[in-house]
C-alpha cells in the first residue's frame, strides 16, 4: 500500500463530533477508492458500494429518500449488523446516480452516527441533474495524483525525505532531492505508476502499458460524455494535440485547425470536468482577490506529468537531461510545480495564476503569483542563476512588497536586489523542488528569518 497523506484528514475526519458524509473529489485513477479501502481497515464493518454495478445503484434507486431504509437493505445484503458508529459506509462513482448525491444531506440529518464516504471521478457532469446540491451537509476533499513527498515515501527514501520537510532545506540534500524530484518529474505521481515503478526496480520499460491503459480509459470516459460526433472529433483532436503544446493557446483554430473558438472553448470545457486538462489563465491583478483573465491567451495544465510526457513522446529525451529546466524553457518543471501546488490546495477547484502585462511593444510574464497574507508574491521558474528577472521586477516596482521568489536548480539563498528604478527586492532563491512548499517558506521568511517588518518593507 501507497503511502498516502489524504489517510490522516480522513482519520481527523473520523473523529470530528460534527462529522458529515465526505466526498472524495478528483479525476479517475488517483487512488480514490483504494485510499478509502485502506482507511477501512480501521473500522469494525465497512461497507463498499460502487454505483456503476446496477445492484448496488438499485439501493438509491428503490428506497425514495429515507436513507434508514437504504442503509438497512445494504446491512441486509451485505449480512451486517446495525451499528453505525463503528460502519463506514462506501458509496464509489457516485455521479453514475445523481441523486444518490443529493441523499447525502439525509445521511447527516437522519444517521448522524454512521460514517459516509462518498468518491466520484465525473461529478461536474452529474451535478445539472440534481435539483440541488446538499450544501453544508456535506465535507469535500480533493484527491491529486501523489505529491514529491508521497513519492519519496514510495522511494523509501526516509532521510531525504526528512530533508525535504525541513525549512530551509539544508545545502547537503539539495543535490540528491534534485535528481530525485527530475525522477519523479519524468515518472508522474499516478498510483499505478509509481507502484509499479519502484516495483520493478525503477525501469521506465515496464510503464507504456500502464501510462497507456489510463490515458485511453480517459479517452473512452471523455467520448462517453460528448453529445455529437462533432464534438468527439474536436475533443479527439485536442488530446492528440495537446502534449504538444508548450505555449500559451489560442482557441480560434486551435492545433492548425478549422475549430472555432466557440468549439474549442466548449470541448475544454467538458475536459475540465473530467480533471484529465485543466486551463491556467493569467492574472493582471497586484493585490487580493486574484482574478483570471479569460480575454488572455491560457496555459494548458495536465492531471499528471508524467502522464503528459508519455502522451507527448518525451519521457526518452528527459532521461538524457541533468536539469530539466534545459527543456523548452523548463515547460515541465514549470508544468510539475504546478501539480504540486494544486496537490497541496484545500479549495475543490482552485488553480494557480500566472501574471501578465501586456501592451503594444512592452509585454511581461511572471511564472507564478502565489497569494499569502493579503499580499501577492511573484515566482519565477530559471534553468540558472544568471536568467533575467525583468518580468519579476517589474511586478515588484508596482506592489505593496519587496519580495520575489525564483525556483531553480540551486541551493536556497537570498539576493539583495534593486530595480531599475531603484527600488530594493528581497529575491529568494529555492531548489525547483520547493515548489509544494511555498507556504512553509513565507511563513519560514515572515516570522523566522527576516522579520515581518523587514519582509514587508524590504529593509
Amino acid at each position: 500500500m501507497l503511502y498516502r497523506k489524504i489517510i490522516k484528514k480522513l482519520e481527523d475526519w473520523r473523529t470530528n463530533p460534527g462529522r458529515k458524509p465526505l466526498i472524495l473529489r478528483g479525476a479517475r485513477q488517483v487512488g480514490k477508492t483504494t485510499v478509502v479501502n485502506e482507511f477501512g481497515r480501521q473500522f469494525k464493518h465497512y461497507i463498499s458500494l460502487n454505483l456503476e454495478k446496477s445492484e448496488d445503484a438499485s439501493f438509491f434507486k428503490a428506497y425514495g429518500d429515507d436513507v434508514k431504509d437504504i442503509f438497512d437493505a445494504v446491512l441486509l445484503s451485505r449480512n451486517a449488523p446495525y451499528d453505525p458508529e463503528n460502519t463506514l459506509v462506501f458509496i464509489d462513482e457516485i455521479q453514475e446516480v445523481p441523486r444518490a448525491v443529493a441523499l447525502l444531506r439525509y445521511f447527516y440529518e437522519d444517521l448522524p452516527g454512521l460514517n459516509v464516504i462518498a468518491a466520484d471521478s465525473l461529478l461536474e457532469f452529474a451535478l445539472g441533474e440534481l435539483g440541488s446540491f446538499p450544501v453544508g451537509r456535506v465535507l469535500q476533499m480533493s484527491v491529486h495524483p501523489m505529491d514529491f513527498e508521497e513519492f519519496l515515501h514510495a522511494a523509501g527514501e526516509k532521510m531525504a525525505l526528512e530533508y525535504y520537510q525541513k525549512t530551509p532545506v539544508p545545502d547537503i540534500a539539495v543535490d540528491k532531492l534534485l535528481r530525485l524530484f527530475n525522477q519523479f518529474i519524468i515518472i508522474g505521481g499516478m498510483p499505478e505508476v509509481v507502484a509499479a515503478y519502484f516495483d520493478n526496480n525503477q525501469t521506465i520499460a515496464s510503464l507504456p502499458d500502464i501510462y497507456s491503459s489510463i490515458w485511453d480509459n480517459y479517452k473512452d470516459d471523455i467520448e462517453k460524455y460528448s453529445h455529437s460526433n462533432k464534438e468527439r472529433r474536436i475533443l479527439r483532436h485536442i488530446l492528440d494535440v495537446a502534449p504538444g503544446i508548450r505555449d500559451r493557446i489560442t482557441f480560434n483554430g486551435f492545433g492548425n485547425s478549422s475549430y472555432t473558438s466557440k468549439d474549442i472553448g466548449d470541448a475544454f470545457r467538458t475536459l475540465h470536468k473530467t480533471g484529465l486538462i485543466r486551463l491556467i489563465y493569467p492574472t493582471n491583478e497586484l493585490k487580493i482577490p486574484l482574478k483570471p483573465n479569460y480575454r488572455r491567451k491560457p496555459r494548458i495544465q495536465f492531471l499528471d506529468t508524467g502522464l503528459l510526457n508519455f502522451a507527448a513522446g518525451i519521457q526518452a529525451r528527459l532521461l538524457k537531461l541533468e536539469d530539466l529546466n534545459q527543456y523548452f524553457k523548463g515547460y515541465i518543471v514549470n508544468h510539475m510545480v504546478f501539480q504540486e501546488h494544486l496537490a497541496q490546495t484545500k479549495r475543490i477547484n482552485q488553480l494557480p495564476y500566472f501574471w501578465t502585462r501586456e501592451k503594444a511593444n512592452s509585454n511581461a510574464e511572471v511564472d507564478w503569483v502565489v497569494p499569502f497574507r493579503e499580499l501577492i508574491y511573484p515566482v519565477e521558474i530559471k534553468s540558472g542563476a544568471s536568467g533575467r528577472l525583468r518580468s519579476l521586477m517589474e511586478f515588484i516596482e508596482k506592489s505593496e512588497h519587496q519580495t520575489g521568489f525564483r525556483l531553480l536548480a540551486n541551493k536556497f539563498s537570498r539576493e539583495n536586489l534593486k530595480t531599475a528604478k531603484g527600488k530594493k527586492i528581497n529575491l529568494i532563491n529555492l531548489p525547483y523542488f520547493c515548489g509544494g512548499r511555498m507556504e512553509h517558506y513565507l511563513e519560514y521568511l515572515l516570522e523566522e528569518w527576516v522579520g515581518e517588518e523587514a519582509f514587508f518593507a524590504g529593509n
